[in-house]
């Protein structure tokens, strides 16, 4: 049985005390992989309040070991204050940011060398799943975001399906459309790292909340759970967590 992984992304969201607040309250009773992804500069005080087997992931790195890059971290930096996670291909950071394919190629690639775990994002706009081209965006994402992955590191890659269109939206997958998306995602992995993706954990991002989490759990290929608004109160993040047991 795959391990299930819960990831809270609080965006741009948080303050040193309710940092501090929210590691106090945050009450974990599953066995699963829980990641808390706080804003950068929230890392370290965030380290030192973590309890028990939590890890902590960055949202952003850049592509280089260092240099004149203004503003931005790099994955030798993380992994140098003790993060093991990082996400990679957000589609807010696709959106606003213009991060294309081929960035997130090289971010994958440089976060793995570096010595991180991956969360690789994918997900497919509402014209692109009415018009029935969402499997061929995830396709596409999904061949140029592993290009770079050895078989090898292949359990060091966790794959988040959000549909763009449930992001922040209140709209969610339903079970089906989620676990018949979650399905094509494994077979597309296995046929790019081969039975190494067996494994794989995918898990599903988008208006996840209380009230679906553990419908959306019962599927036996969605392995946990990206969880952003959700995941910024302690006690609602562990509710979510919790309904796995």
């Amino acid at each position: 049985m795959i391990k299930p992984l819960f990831i809270a992304n609080w965006k741009m969201h948080g303050s040193v005390l309710s940092t501090r607040k929210y590691f106090e309250n945050l009450e974990i009773l599953a066995s699963s992989d829980v990641v808390i992804m706080p804003p950068a500069i929230f890392l370290r005080d965030s380290l030192a309040l973590k309890r028990g087997s939590l890890e902590l992931g960055i949202q952003n790195v850049w592509t280089g070991d260092g240099g004149a890059y203004t503003g931005e971290i790099s994955a030798n930096m993380a992994v140098d204050l003790g993060v093991r996670w990082v996400l990679v291909g957000h589609s807010e950071r696709r959106n606003y940011q213009q991060e294309n394919d081929e960035l997130i190629q090289e971010k994958v690639a440089c976060s793995l060398k570096a010595g991180l775990n991956v969360i690789l994002c994918v997900g497919e706009t509402i014209e692109e799943r009415n018009s029935g081209f969402a499997q061929q965006k995830i396709s596409d994402q999904l061949k140029k975001g592993l290009k770079q992955v050895l078989k090898s590191e292949a359990s060091r890659i966790v794959i988040a399906y959000e549909p763009v269109w449930a992001i922040g939206t209140g709209n969610t997958a339903t079970e089906k459309e989620a676990q018949d998306m979650h399905s094509f995602i494994r077979l597309t992995a296995r046929n790019l790292l081969g039975e190494a993706a067996a494994e794989l954990r995918i898990v599903y991002g988008g208006s996840v909340k209380t009230t679906n989490a553990a419908s959306l759990l019962s599927e036996i290929d969605i392995n946990g759970l990206l969880v952003g608004g959700a995941s910024l109160e302690a006690k609602t993040f562990s509710e979510i967590v919790n309904a796995e047991c």
